[in-house]
């Protein structure tokens, strides 16, 4: 279980950090957005109210709670379940990384009223009409892994 907290409290301190830095300290929430590597990567301000691609999004406050209430009960079942382990290193990382993520975006919606989306990444020729965050790419990349990797037998010993 200490693999999955850790991994959890490290994507949930880069989200908080990242959003720290870009929506508070270079004031994007005011500015909108900013050119960092155009196309490639921009920082343009989404304000999520619903899940990903702003899916279920409603401006009520019982949405926003409800939204709370589910990734809080998410979180707590797969906490939950690797405490039944052993699992796999991979699996581990993968319950810590789909935490931290949804911890992230809990914290925001506690904070903003909303979760703050700024990363916008497009190609030459093709603008993506979306913003993500970094617990976005760790709720992504934990629930892939946990597909990928639950059913995986651990290493002897591990735990």
């Amino acid at each position: 279980m200490r693999l999955v907290a850790s991994v959890a409290a490290a994507s949930l301190i880069a989200d908080q950090l990242s959003k720290q830095v870009v929506v508070e300290m270079l004031d994007l929430k005011r500015i909108g957005s900013y050119d960092l590597l155009p196309p490639w990567l921009t920082f343009r301000m989404a304000w999520n109210q619903g899940v990903n691609f702003g899916l279920f999004s409603g401006e009520t406050e019982a949405t926003r709670w409800g939204l709370i209430v589910v990734a809080l009960a998410i979180t707590a079942w797969v906490a939950l379940w690797m405490r039944k382990g052993p699992y796999s290193a991979l699996t581990r990382i993968s319950a810590g990384l789909l935490i931290g993520g949804a911890l992230g975006n809990v914290i925001d919606r506690i904070r903003y009223g909303a979760v703050a989306d700024f990363l916008n990444m497009s190609l030459p020729g093709w603008q993506n009409p979306y913003s993500f965050n970094i617990a976005d790419i760790a709720i992504f990349a934990g629930a892939f892994g946990l597909v990928l990797f639950s059913g995986n037998k651990p290493a002897a010993g591990a735990r």
